[in-house]
């Protein structure tokens, strides 16, 4: 702090020096050749210091002696009350108080007039701004405030960029793999060239160019494209104003194009090109000759590290290691979720799996697994196929990492549930969840499938990319819509439809969790897709004593109920999910009521239930309830 004040005050006083002698010019002009003034003549002046403000803005810019004293000049008509009245008085008229480049060529020791033009370094870079007034020569000139700001030694962000840029906030050391990634992104920056930087963890891909910004002895400064005009004259404006405001030390420019739509990205992307100053691109918008930076997950070791080092004590060993291998959770993910686990005591695996949830909440369902295995009822050979399931997933790091089944074929663990409607097949995957602990995520596949060739693969890349986070198990429900049979290729249509099924197969190969898959009509979906799943079960109609059971199962132990059949309702012939809509009608209506739940009830829902599906009830089938 000591040596910042003491730089202020020596860059305060040089600043006086130089103000002192552009008054003495302006006295010995305004007095007229040969006139006794009250002042001596003003020194030669001196090259300008490069620690101070003044002298910095010359060397960055490139400025002769002249072109300093004109920015010399147009800051003391800011801040030193006298120069304005001696302009007017150098100038031969005293309404004319702001300094003109008229002005300067007489009073200023070396004018040039290349000073004057457009692509001359004081209007290049807008360090001066002059008046719309014609001659150039006697248009009034105001120095631009950001440079007034810096050249007084005040670090004030620049006001032409208030809105659209912002200063991040500097970060401390990453993660190896990250602080070696930041690393080469200086060194690039340093070579001169743009970086593209990608990755799913967009925190962490902006820490990565923070940490760069920070190794080159600066801060970071960060942009989104939408700030950025269509219109190529206020393009090339604001890319005047960025560079000016890097050199001046804000630091190099990230552009975050996350959110834009492909076709604006990749345009303002382009944009980035007509920078000089370092300059970055996250969002994967594809920037010519730029040098690629994946900033990909962080190694399970160095996951493992972070969630102990915001732990201390109170990690687990076993616990942190069950979390890591399930969650792929970004730098502050962890951060928050290990904070909140040793403040309240929450499980880790709690709150890692809560962390995981919000970037899947805004792309898919999040089902209830409030569920367990009793109240799934199948036959024998299905509880096996599910149970085997169960373990494949369970038992997937040990199989395809430790054991080495991972060089030989993909980990990853995909089911197809077929059978009618209402068999189980959601509930089966609700189970399934319920047991590994995860979450289920039901995906729309109304929101997923599109008219727009290549549309598809991005939103599904969008859902699994989430997913992965967390391993969470997908359900894709009605999935023979999205995965039917591979098409003969006889349009362009047809040909996307075949990449669209062949790169769901890549995905699901690959995917880290489940992704269970329903169908009502198995025998619409592609064989090859079939060969490829991990595990198919048939989920049949269920048969007498298998009704009786769900009958037994389906109403909460809370709900009043009296006189009973489970014997006699199973003779419904009905699947699971028809059995539990009657049950909640009936219930509702004994609700209504007052009434506890009875065999009267049950057939007033029954005939609502079936009737709701076309389909009569059998006097066989209600033999006995009333």
């Amino acid at each position: 702090m000591a040596s910042a004040q003491t730089w202020l005050e020596s860059n305060r006083a040089v600043l006086q020096d130089g103000l002192a002698r552009i008054r003495g010019l302006l006295q010995r002009h305004a007095a007229g050749p040969g006139a006794a003034v009250p002042t001596a003549t003003p020194p030669p002046a001196e090259p300008a210091r490069v620690d101070t403000g003044l002298g910095l803005v010359g060397h960055l810019f490139g400025l002769t002696p002249f072109e300093v004293d004109v920015l010399l000049l147009c800051a003391g008509a800011e801040v030193d009350g006298s120069i304005p009245a001696l302009c007017g008085a150098a100038a031969g008229d005293a309404g004319r108080t702001q300094p003109t480049f008229g002005l300067a060529l007489a009073v200023l020791p070396d004018g040039h007039w290349s000073a004057l033009t457009p692509d001359a370094p004081l209007r290049r870079w807008r360090l001066v701004v002059p008046g719309r007034e014609v001659p150039l020569t006697r248009a009034p000139l105001r120095i631009d405030e950001r440079v007034l700001h810096f050249i007084v030694g005040l670090d004030v962000p620049d006001p032409l960029l208030a809105g659209f840029v912002r200063r991040a906030a500097a970060v401390g050391v990453l993660p190896a793999r990250h602080e070696r990634l930041a690393q080469q992104v200086a060194d690039t920056w340093v070579r001169g060239e743009p970086v593209e930087l990608r990755g799913a963890d967009h925190e962490a891909v902006i820490a990565v160019a923070n940490r760069a910004a920070g190794l080159g002895g600066s801060g970071l400064r960060v942009m989104h494209a939408e700030a950025v005009p269509g219109e190529p004259a206020e393009r090339a404006a604001l890319a005047v104003a960025v560079d000016r405001d890097g050199l001046l030390g804000g630091g190099p420019l990230l552009l975050d194009t996350a959110g834009s739509e492909p076709a604006t990205a990749a345009s303002v992307a382009r944009w980035l090109q007509d920078l000089t100053g370092p300059a970055a691109v996250v969002g994967g918008s594809g920037v010519p000759g730029a040098v690629v930076v994946d900033v990909g997950p962080l190694p399970s070791a160095e996951q493992a590290a972070l969630w102990h080092e915001v732990l201390d004590a109170d990690a687990d060993a076993v616990d942190v290691a069950r979390v890591v291998g399930q969650f792929q959770l970004g730098i502050g993910e962890i951060r928050s979720a290990a904070a909140r686990a040793r403040s309240t005591g929450t499980p880790l695996w709690t709150v890692a799996r809560a962390a995981a949830r919000p970037r899947l909440d805004r792309l898919a369902q999040l089902l209830d697994t409030g569920v367990g295995w009793a109240d799934l009822v199948v036959p024998a050979a299905q509880r096996d196929l599910l149970a085997h399931l169960l373990a494949h997933v369970r038992q997937r790091a040990r199989v395809f990492e430790e054991w080495g089944f991972g060089s030989r074929s993909s980990a990853g663990v995909s089911a197809l549930f077929e059978g009618a409607s209402g068999t189980g097949k959601t509930l089966g995957a609700q189970v399934l969840a319920s047991a590994l602990d995860l979450d289920l995520y039901r995906v729309d596949l109304s929101q997923v499938v599109s008219k727009y060739i290549g549309e598809t693969e991005k939103n599904l890349g969008q859902v699994f990319d989430a997913a992965d986070q967390g391993g969470a198990v997908l359900l894709f429900d009605e999935a023979d819509a999205l995965f039917g049979r591979r098409s003969e290729v006889r349009d362009s249509h047809d040909r996307y439809a075949n990449i669209e099924v062949s790169y769901l197969l890549q995905r699901m190969e690959s995917y880290r969790g489940l992704a269970v898959l329903t169908t009502n009509h198995k025998n619409n979906l592609d064989p090859a897709f079939l060969r490829r799943l991990s595990v198919v079960v048939h989920f049949p109609f269920p048969d007498a004593e298998q009704r009786r059971l769900i009958w037994e199962r389906v109403l909460p132990a809370t709900v009043p109920t009296v006189g009973l059949r489970p014997d006699l309702l199973a003779r419904l012939a009905v699947p699971g999910g028809v059995i539990r809509n009657v049950a909640l009608g009936a219930a509702v209506l004994a609700a209504d009521a007052g009434e506890p739940v009875d065999m009267a009830f049950l057939l007033q829902a029954a005939r609502r239930e079936l009737a709701k599906l076309e389909r009569p009830l059998t006097d066989t089938e209600i033999e006995g309830w009333t």
